[in-house]
């Protein structure tokens, strides 16, 4: 596949060095975006050159920064947007309440969004356990099996969590889930084992 990556940061670095290995054609656009870049043996480009030469693009940056990259974008036609944001603070820019998906998904309605990744730290991406599960919220088959295989290429499960419409249900755990982390509380044993 040829993915576009919009965004320098960790979860661009941690997901593109699978996708890179997995080997597909890799595109960086963001902040500095050769450095990247170099390091994932991608081209670099602006977001409009990268949108237009991909076939999917991660969404990683900051969760209020997505909508001005996707309007500096162009045209995201059949374009999979794969979404791995959450809802950023309360200063963070967005109205509270407001599923970071669903905006997407309207600034962008010509495109497929499917909201994945976003259940766990920058670390645990660059070398996830054999056993983690990766939800995924997205209401087109075929940009959902794109997903799919790029979930697998990082070494996970991929498990259907619904439409985008529960993308909001993903967002709000994420904020549960890494609220207590940083409270030093072990988030896997709120979650009993089925059986």
């Amino acid at each position: 596949m040829r993915i576009g990556i919009f965004g320098t940061g960790g979860m661009a670095d941690a997901l593109g060095t699978h996708w890179a290995r997995a080997g597909h054609e890799l595109l960086v656009s963001g902040r500095r975006p050769d450095v990247l870049a170099k390091q994932l043996g991608a081209r670099s480009g602006t977001w409009r050159e990268v949108a237009s030469q991909a076939e999917v693009l991660l969404l990683a940056l900051p969760a209020d920064a997505v909508f001005e990259v996707l309007a500096e974008a162009g045209p995201l036609t059949g374009k999979v947007l794969v979404d791995c944001t959450n809802q950023p603070g309360p200063d963070g820019g967005l109205p509270p309440g407001t599923a970071v998906a669903a905006r997407i998904a309207a600034a962008a309605p010509d495109a497929h969004v499917v909201k994945a990744f976003n259940l766990a730290h920058v670390d645990i991406w660059r070398t996830p356990p054999r056993s983690l599960t990766v939800p995924l919220c997205g209401d087109d088959p075929a940009a959902l099996d794109v997903v799919r295989t790029l979930v697998r290429d990082v070494g996970c499960k991929p498990v259907l969590g619904g439409g985008l419409d529960r993308a909001a249900l993903l967002e709000a755990t994420a904020a549960f889930v890494i609220g207590l982390w940083f409270a030093g509380e072990d988030a896997r044993a709120i979650l009993a084992p089925a059986g």
